[in-house]
Formats: structure tokens, sequence, C-alpha cells
């Protein structure tokens, strides 16, 4: 008897069950947020005492995710030539700060000012529970830039580098 209703419960021996095919799960995270997170971008860092490195280290309390994001300025033209990052968090902290990366090469560090978070979380298709993580990412960008400027003024201001480029944020 208990047998019987235990195989009526599980559908075995049940005609609907001979029909049941196991689907796959759907994909939780866009396929750009995956390729990011399997193929992250530019991952490492710099030497932080470098003049022409900029580092922002900035993190989320809520979530604990943790992004360090390093911008190398060309000092003669004010191009960011390099950019990589760590991150300790999930996939779409992983991803935001990969493609934050990408993004930011080959621009000035007045240019990449302009990137925004929803611009980064559109281009990953980021749920809004995951909105946090393209916030972090434009944080970083700001204070790679931030730290940059100020390392720049510092030398100009000693008069060791005359051709440093400073961001229009750092001289206000």
């Amino acid at each position: 008897m208990m047998r019987t209703g235990v195989k009526r419960f599980l559908g075995l021996g049940h005609p609907a069950a001979a029909r049941f095919e196991p689907r796959p799960l759907a994909r939780l995270y866009h396929e750009r947020v995956v390729d990011h997170y399997n193929n992250p971008r530019n991952v490492g860092s710099m030497d932080k005492n470098d003049p022409a490195v900029g580092t922002g280290l900035v993190g989320a309390p809520a979530c604990g995710d943790v992004m360090k994001l390093q911008i190398k300025v060309d000092e003669a033209t004010g191009k960011i030539v390099d950019a990589r990052f760590k991150t300790f968090g999930c996939g779409s902290a992983i991803a935001s700060s990969s493609v934050a990366t990408e993004w930011v090469k080959g621009k000035t560090v007045d240019e990449v000012l302009t990137i925004k978070n929803t611009e980064i979380a559109k281009h990953l298709s980021l749920p809004p529970v995951k909105l946090h993580c393209s916030m972090l990412a434009e944080d970083a960008i700001k204070a790679a830039v931030r730290d940059y400027g100020a390392k720049a003024a510092k030398l100009k201001a000693s008069g060791n580098a005359e051709t440093a480029q400073l961001p229009k944020a750092a001289e206000a």
C-alpha cells in the first residue's frame, strides 16, 4: 500500500511519467555576462607606485563584492593604454569589471568619466537586482582616474613631470 502511494507520488508507474522529459534549466545570465565571466579580459594588476597608474578600489558592503580597477595612462597623450582588474564577487561583478577595462582602453581620462553604469548594465543585460555591479564598475573607473589625477598633480607640483595629463576633474 505504502509502495503504491510513493510510486504514485513520484509519478512512477503512471502513464504520464513515460512522457516526462527533463528540460535544461533556463539561462539565468545573459550570454555576454557568461562570456565575460568564463573568459574575463584584462585580469591582473599593475604596480600601484607607478606614477602613470591609477588605482580604484571599491566595494559593496551589502553583497560583499570588491573591485580593484587600474588604468595606465600615456603621459604624453593622456590616453589610457592599459587597464587591469581584480574582482572578488559574483559573475555580474566580474563581467562588469571586464567590460569596464575593455571600454576604457584607448580613451582619455576625461572620456572615461562619461562611462555610466547604465551603459554597462544595458550592454550586459543585467537584471535590476544586479545593477549594483555596474555601479561598482563606474565607481572604480572614477576612483582610478582620481588616483591618477592625484599622482599627476603631485608630480606636477614637484616639477618632475611637465607633460603629465591631469583629468579635468582633478584640476578643479
